[in-house]
């Protein structure tokens, strides 16, 4: 096996790029021909192992990969935008996300007959959408401005509120009991916006501070800001379970915001290194889900996602955005703009194995349902 490990990590490299490559040629989505690619490693053809490959080692590797992506996420944030679209955005998400949690839950227990807990823990997985589908969509379809900035905003902070979302409902099911499980996720909701919000400040406040004096040269800037990213990360996740993902998130629109020094230069750096770790990410995800639990899809399975892509996605549009500026035809646009990425199936993958630990026989389910 160890002779296999660099030709593994390099095929992970050659088909991301590939596929990235091959969807631009195509004018397609990107996530599409990742994740085809990786079930073909993975699955199909048995030649990529990821949980061989990279141990214990490997869903640490995801969540920093996905932490990096936030932080680039948030840089691409100007706060000038929610001059015009701040109503739109904030209603997307915090009614928009209560909307679409309550109803994705009612129709993973109504169509999956799951049982209500991780009903209602897959329906906070689907709240996010994220920057590692949405960026790339709105860059082919370039729609309007105003839209494209309301969708863009939703897609990257609701991703870490989704990761959050999560892991205190998962929290709640460990802890069992409706009084136990209301506790724990009113003060994790408190100590990850603490703990998220306060550290990713700090952070944004120490580079600012040293790069201000010059103590780093040039060509260590991009290093010290990709160290500074998981020295956030890392400090509010050991306050508060993925509160990290906020961390960095708010850490990126901190310092796209402030007009002290140019962070450019590094948010061209974290682009190209976004596509780097979307190869890694997407190849790796796909490739662990096993081809028999594929085969578990059925007729349900496919109304449950039309319902997500016909009802939930449009019910929550509309009751989100009702008093907002946006016209008819942008609230159209936004309905149909809903990819979920790497967050919801790196998330699921996490809590399916906890759960499975746990003596939930139904949880591998949901990453097969995420990717779905």
């Amino acid at each position: 096996m160890r002779e296999h490990v660099p030709l593994a990590l390099a095929g992970i490299l050659v088909l991301g790029v590939a596929a990235q490559w091959a969807a631009w040629r195509l004018r397609l989505p990107a996530i599409l021909l990742l994740l085809a690619a990786g079930y073909l490693a993975g699955p199909v053809l048995g030649w990529l192992h990821p949980d061989e490959l990279f141990g214990d080692l490997l869903l640490p590797v995801i969540s920093l990969s996905v932490a990096v992506i936030l932080f680039e996420g948030g840089l691409t944030l100007n706060l000038r935008e929610l001059r015009e679209v701040g109503g739109a955005v904030v209603g997307l998400i915090t009614v928009g996300i209560l909307v679409t949690w309550t109803l994705a839950a009612a129709a993973a227990y109504a169509w999956l007959h799951l049982a209500p807990p991780l009903a209602i823990l897959l329906g906070s997985i689907l709240v996010v959408t994220g920057p590692t589908v949405i960026l790339p969509l709105l860059r082919e379809i370039r729609p309007h401005p105003r839209v494209g900035s309301v969708i863009k905003w939703e897609g990257i902070v609701n991703d870490p509120i989704g990761a959050i979302l999560a892991v205190l409902v998962f929290e709640a099911i460990v802890a069992g009991g409706v009084q136990q499980g209301a506790s724990v996720a009113a003060w994790g909701v408190l100590k990850a916006a603490v703990a998220g919000g306060g550290v990713g400040l700090a952070a944004a406040a120490v580079m600012v501070f040293v790069l201000r004096r010059y103590w780093v040269p040039d060509f260590l800037q991009n290093p010290a800001f990709a160290m500074a990213v998981v020295a956030a990360y890392t400090a509010a996740n050991l306050l508060q379970t993925e509160s990290g993902l906020l961390a960095t998130t708010v850490m990126g629109a901190a310092l796209a915001n402030q007009r002290r020094v140019t962070v450019r230069h590094v948010a061209e750096f974290k682009e190209s290194l976004r596509v780097l770790l979307l190869a890694f990410l997407f190849i790796t995800l796909a490739a662990r889900v096993p081809v028999q639990d594929l085969r578990t899809l059925g007729w349900a399975s496919g109304a449950f996602l039309a319902t997500l892509v016909l009802v939930v996605r449009p019910a929550a549009t509309l009751v989100s955005t009702w008093r907002s500026n946006l016209t008819w035809r942008e609230r159209a646009l936004v309905a149909w703009m809903a990819p979920r990425g790497v967050v919801a199936a790196a998330v699921s993958s996490i809590f399916a194995l906890r759960l499975a630990d746990a003596g939930w026989t139904e949880a591998p389910r949901l990453v097969v349902l995420a990717f779905l």
